[in-house]
């Protein structure tokens, strides 16, 4: 007895066109490309608004959001015979501010890196004292800036 076949056709019969596919392959492609977002998610950017308006003069004791706290770095000028502070340039009255502002960005960022920039002629003594008040802030990388190459 023999068994039936049920496909009885050769195979040169089937053909596969691969023609459509390929055409919808390429419109997928290109669906893809054009929905796709080449541009910084705009929460990334800056977009802090000010409150102030008109003539009021503005508070420069907050840190503002949008500036970047990846680094942070203090600067010890010695001029004259008094020892001036300034945090990312911006010049601070006394090491009780310095402090207070380091409290403010800690809130902020905690993970940034303090940089300690003293003069040459800065005592270390004030240094270590800037040290101190940046571990105390909460701070875990704190690192001095070298001027020469070692």
């Amino acid at each position: 007895m023999r068994r039936p076949e049920l496909h009885q056709r050769t195979r040169g019969d089937l053909e596969i066109s691969m023609t459509p596919m390929i055409d919808v392959v390429f419109l997928l492609l290109v669906f893809f490309v054009w929905t796709a977002s080449f541009q910084v998610v705009e929460n990334m950017l800056p977009s802090h608004l000010l409150a102030v308006s008109g003539n009021q003069p503005l508070d420069s004791t907050e840190p503002s959001p949008e500036v970047d706290f990846d680094e942070i770095i203090i600067r010890l000028i010695w001029e004259g015979d008094t020892l001036r502070w300034q945090i990312n340039n911006v010049r601070v009255a006394d090491l009780q501010a310095v402090r207070t502002r380091l409290d403010q960005i800690a809130a902020i960022r905690q993970a940034a890196t303090v940089i300690l920039h003293p003069d040459q002629e800065v005592p270390v003594g004030d240094v270590i004292d800037v040290y101190d008040q940046a571990r105390l802030a909460g701070f875990e990388q704190v690192q001095f800036a070298a001027s020469e190459r070692i």
